[in-house]
Parts: C-alpha cells; sequence; structure tokens
C-alpha cells in the first residue's frame, strides 16, 4: 500500500509543478452527449471494425500530403509505395459509415491519427508515418488525416449512429527523433542497466552522475528529482531541427527517455529498448506518468471517446498501468461514459491465454486482444491442428483476472495490420486449398469469432476477401482504387474483383456473412455473454468442435458447433440434461436424442447454432 501511496504522490507532485502542460484541445462537443443509450452498452455487446484511417477511403484529396511539399521523402505521400501515404483520411472514413454499419459493427477502433513524423529510416529504406504509431504530437490530428475538428466530426457521426470510437494510443515510444553520439543512424546495440547503470556515465568505470538516484523502483519526488543526467548508456543528441518538434514541449528532453538503445525483444530490454529506433518513454518516470495521463484524459474529456487499444501495452513496466488505466476510467465516468473499454496489444504467438493473462494480472489491464484465440483459429480452421486446440484455449478462461467472466470482454481477430489477413494463414497452413476451400474456411473463421465468446474483431477488407501477401506492409491494402502493384496482383475471396478497383460491395458473400452473423450474436444473449462449456473436440486432425455457452443472467443456453473437416459430420453431443427441443438461432440440423445428448449434422466447413429450450429436470 505504501508503495501506491509514494506513487499517488510523485503523480500529484509532477501534475502540480509541471510547467509543460499538455496543449489545448477543442471545446467539447455539443452534439456528442453522455445520455445517449448507447453509452450503457456492455463492452461484451459490441462487433469492432478495425480500420487504417490512410487505407480506407479519401474524402480530401488535398490533404494527401499533409500540408508538406510534394517531395514523397518530406511529405511521406506515395501511394504507390506499400510504406508510403495513400490518402485517406478522417472524411473519408465518417462517409463510409452506412458502409461500416451494414456489418453489424457497433464500435470503430482506428490505428492512431495522432501527428506523426512523416517519414523516417536510414537512406533508402524510408518509410513513411501512415500507420499513425510515430507520433511527435499527442495533441493534434495528423493532416494527412485532417484536423481536430474534423475527428469531433467522425466522433459525432459514429455517436448518432449509437456506434462507438475507440482510439488507438501509444505511451511506451515516440517517433524516432533522439540520435546517440557514440554508434550510427543503422542501430545502435541494447546497453543494459548492470552494465550501464544510471550512477556512472558509460559504464561502472565510468564518473559518477545522478548522486543519490536509486533507481525506477523508488517513486518518491525526492528520488526522481536526482536523476539529472541522461548520459548513463548512452549521450543521447536531439538535431537541432527537431528540438521542439514534440508536443507536449516536456516530451523534447531526453531525460523522459530510456536512451538505452535498441529493443532485442526478450528480457529487459523489451521494456527498457527501443523499438527498431522509436524513442522509449522513461514510463516509470512520474511526470511521464502524470503527462500521458494530461494527454489521454483530454482526449476523453474533449471529444467523448468510448476506448483505448494500447499499442505495446507489455513492453511498458506495470506499475505505469496501475496509474494509467484508473486515472483514464475516471475521466471517463466523469465524462458520462460507463463502460470505457481499455484493452492492451500483448503479443503472443502461442494458441494460449498463458502470456495474455499473465501481463493482465500484473499490470492490471481490464482487457487485452485475445492473440490467443487468433493462433487458436488460424490452425483449427485451416485443418492443420485438430479443435482440440481451440477447446484448449477457450478452457483456459478461468485463469484471466477476475475469470472467465473477464474473456467475455476480449476482443477477438482472424488476423490484422501486424500478423497479416486469415486468409493468407488459411493458404500458408492448407497450401493445397482451393479457391472456393479457402472461402469455406474463411466463413468458417468468422462463424467461430462471432459464436465463441470474446468481442468480435473485424479487420477491414476482410470483408471484401482481401488476402494479402504477408503481414506488416503486405496486409494493409487500400479500399478505395489503389496505385501499388504488390496489392492489385491478387484476386480477392469471394469474387473476381482485384484492389485496382474500390471495394465497399455490401453484396460481397463475406460481407454479407459478417452482417449475418452481428444480427445472429444481437440476438442471442448467451452468444454476447455466455459462458462457454466444451461438449466436444476432436483431438487427431480436423472435425468436430462443439462449446455450449450459457448466459446466467437470462438462462438462455445456445449450443455452437463447427466442422473443420472437408467431409459432412453426424454425431451425438452431450447437453443440459433440461433440453427438450433444439431451436434454431443460426444454422441448425440437430435434434435431442434423449436427455443429454443431441444428434447434430454439419456439412463440409460448416457451423451450427441452436438455442436449447428447457425445462426443469424432474
Amino acid at each position: 500500500m505504501k508503495f501506491f501511496q509514494q506513487t499517488a504522490c510523485a503523480l500529484a507532485l509532477a501534475l502540480a509543478l509541471s510547467a509543460c502542460a499538455t496543449a489545448p484541445l477543442s471545446p467539447p462537443s455539443l452534439t456528442a452527449t453522455a445520455s445517449h443509450e448507447f453509452r450503457q452498452r456492455p463492452v461484451t455487446d459490441e462487433v469492432i471494425y478495425f480500420v487504417l484511417p490512410d487505407r480506407f477511403a479519401n474524402g480530401d484529396p488535398a490533404n494527401d500530403r499533409g500540408g508538406y511539399s510534394a517531395d514523397r521523402l518530406v511529405s511521406g505521400f506515395d501511394p504507390t509505395h506499400r510504406g508510403f501515404f495513400h490518402g485517406g483520411d478522417l472524411k473519408g472514413l465518417t462517409s463510409k459509415l452506412d458502409y461500416i454499419q451494414g456489418l453489424g459493427v457497433t464500435a470503430i477502433w482506428f490505428a492512431p491519427i495522432f501527428k506523426n513524423k512523416p517519414v523516417q529510416g536510414p537512406p533508402g529504406e524510408e518509410t513513411a508515418g501512415y500507420h499513425g504509431y510515430w507520433v511527435t504530437d499527442f495533441t493534434q490530428v495528423d493532416p494527412h488525416f485532417g484536423t481536430n475538428d474534423e475527428f469531433r466530426a467522425f466522433v459525432d457521426a459514429a455517436h448518432a449512429r449509437g456506434m462507438k470510437v475507440y482510439m488507438d494510443i501509444l505511451t511506451n515510444h515516440t517517433a524516432d527523433v533522439i540520435r546517440f553520439a557514440e554508434g550510427d543512424e543503422t542501430g545502435y546495440a541494447y546497453r543494459s542497466k548492470a552494465e550501464f547503470p544510471y550512477s556512472t556515465r558509460g559504464g561502472p568505470d565510468g564518473p559518477r552522475i545522478n548522486e543519490g538516484f536509486t533507481g525506477g523502483g523508488d517513486p518518491t519526488s525526492a528520488n526522481w528529482a536526482r536523476l539529472t543526467d541522461p548520459t548513463y548508456a548512452y549521450t543521447p543528441v536531439v538535431p537541432e531541427a527537431e528540438r521542439d518538434v514534440k508536443v507536449p514541449a516536456w516530451l523534447n528532453d531526453p531525460i523522459y527517455y530510456h536512451n538505452r538503445g535498441d529493443t532485442f525483444w526478450v528480457g529487459e530490454s523489451s521494456v527498457y529498448g527501443d523499438f527498431v529506433g522509436l524513442d522509449d518513454l522513461f514510463t516509470e518516470h512520474p511526470r511521464v506518468v502524470a503527462g500521458m495521463i494530461e494527454i489521454y484524459g483530454d482526449w476523453i474529456t474533449q471529444f467523448g471517446i468510448d476506448g483505448f487499444r494500447i499499442d505495446t501495452a507489455k513492453h511498458v513496466n506495470p506499475e505505469f498501468w496501475h496509474a494509467f488505466v484508473p486515472a483514464m476510467l475516471e475521466r471517463a465516468e466523469a465524462r458520462g461514459i460507463p463502460n470505457f473499454h481499455i484493452f492492451g496489444e500483448i503479443a503472443d504467438g502461442a494458441p494460449s491465454a498463458t502470456l495474455v493473462a499473465q501481463v493482465m494480472a500484473q499490470s492490471r489491464l481490464p482487457y487485452a486482444l485475445d492473440m490467443g484465440f487468433a493462433t487458436a483459429a488460424q490452425l483449427v480452421g485451416s485443418g492443420s491442428e485438430s479443435p482440440q486446440v481451440m477447446a484448449n484455449l477457450l478452457e483456459q478462461d478461468a485463469i484471466y483476472p477476475g475469470g472467465a467472466t473477464t474473456a467475455l470482454g476480449l476482443p477477438t481477430f482472424l488476423g490484422n495490420h501486424d500478423f497479416g489477413r486469415y486468409s493468407m494463414f488459411l493458404r500458408n497452413l492448407a497450401p493445397g486449398a482451393s479457391r472456393d476451400e479457402l472461402l469455406a474456411r474463411t466463413k468458417l473463421g468468422h462463424a467461430m469469432m462471432f459464436l465463441l465468446r470474446g468481442v468480435p474483431t473485424v479487420y477491414y477488407g476482410d470483408e471484401q476477401g482481401f488476402i494479402s501477401d504477408g503481414n506488416d506492409q503486405l496486409a494493409r491494402e487500400d479500399m478505395f482504387p489503389s496505385r501499388t502493384a504488390e496489392y492489385n496482383d491478387n484476386v480477392l475471396l469471394g469474387t473476381q474483383a482485384t484492389t485496382v478497383q474500390e471495394n465497399y460491395d455490401t453484396a460481397h458473400p463475406l460481407y454479407r456473412q459478417i452482417a449475418s452473423l452481428s444480427a445472429l450474436r444481437q440476438s442471442s444473449p448467451a452468444l454476447r455473454r455466455g459462458l462457454s462449456i466444451v461438449r466436444a473436440a476432436d483431438h487427431e486432425g480436423p472435425g468436430l468442435l462443439a462449446i455450449e455457452r450459457h448466459d446466467p443472467a437470462s438462462g438462455e443456453r445456445v449450443l455452437v458447433a463447427f466442422n473443420t473437416s472437408n467431409a459432412p459430420i453426424e454425431r451425438l453431443v452431450e447437453l443440459d440434461y433440461a433440453a427438450t427441443t433444439l431451436e434454431a438461432v443460426g444454422p441448425c440440423e440437430a435434434r435431442i436424442a434423449a436427455p443429454g445428448s443431441a444428434r447434430i449434422m454439419l456439412p463440409p466447413f460448416g457451423h451450427a447454432a441452436c438455442r436449447l429450450v428447457l425445462e426443469p429436470v424432474r
């Protein structure tokens, strides 16, 4: 308790003494009010759509270069290159709200829209900040995407439809501005705390600095006041042209960064190292904690947004989240937002809940992106692993902080902008599959995402059959007519279209399926909030997965089943003994065979959703 009291005191002092307050944003909206009914919707009831604004719709070509010169290495605009700005913006996103809502989407999460460093990288390897993760100004919308007023218009338009808005935020790092006097710009090897302690310059044998500073474990203001020299590992140097580029102004001081060189992704370096040169914030520092609370609290207060997806959450010390998360929930509550959804990115490639649950417990994060679900859905949906892999994951729900009910609020997804698209994983894991089979397996994956527990999260373009050639830049195609050859050579699933033309086809079979699954989920409390009971899971090769979803509040029980094989299945499946009849919620070729048993029939790659009609057991 003493530690957290000290932390609170240090934060309060940092806030009181700071002379570098966050630049004021625009006044609160008058049209989006806290009284809207959608505010009362619990996080479990959402359907999320994740979009990169730069790649979705170009509503204003005048901002394509963000007000910079025509030089692509200055403006970052080059729609022929997959790593540069392509022209999408907030006006375009706002203009397509009909299209997005037609999918049954209730919440839009978009990549960061804060002002970015337009271009960075060594000569010949430059790319642009179109993705939003190279922030220089945390208080303004990037001019390539529009203005703060246009962001307000987007939020208000979404809220008027009952749709929530989730921002993607960063606290781990900023754009790459700080250089080091030692080495060169091609990279800086990580220098550990043992070999380069805060108490000396350039290693244990160097001159003494920061007298009395006892490291990041002591949160008192007296301790942090002794950290005055940032040259313990490297000598940070800020180019003159970028000396004041970051906003708020306190972000320009190298003392608020770890300055230890590039992470190698594991151990100590994963928290204290720079992500490929991105300036790693000293998130133990009370001024950094207070500053980030100021920044993101203002976005809640001024714009009334409904949630945060937190980038690189596991690469920040847990104590930061202990202060930040309650502050954000308090700010949201004060703004009249009772169900503010916070979920962190905790990267893990295993079909398991272990790492995500561990980091959530350590950091006290309410929710996290369900990385384990994505991997399990890829392995099981492709037929390369048995349904038991998904069953194992669901049976781990009890290990999340708060137990299995917490798992209901985890955003589930099939693929994303970092890892690649679901159909790409299917193609790679089932290399002999025809296009028809890939489409069928992709539909099966979407059925699992919408009918199993968690909050389904659709990656933009998946509903149009985008397939991608890989991860990262290769999975960030344009919805509007693309000029990128590496995107345009793919024929999309479910159609003969390519990305040469725009792709907002509401008749596309995947668009129609997702809209249907959204409606199905909305019609059933058990599909939105039901806990999971594994009823059947084949453990050798592809086959049957059957899960009974039970919502204690309404009493509703729904049996969902999936066939991951290319042959029809007819099987007996256990279910609640009180069930006397099965009625269709979605596809439901099934009947009660005996008390406690149902006979279910599934076509190849098919799924079922059957509500149990219950009578008390006598």
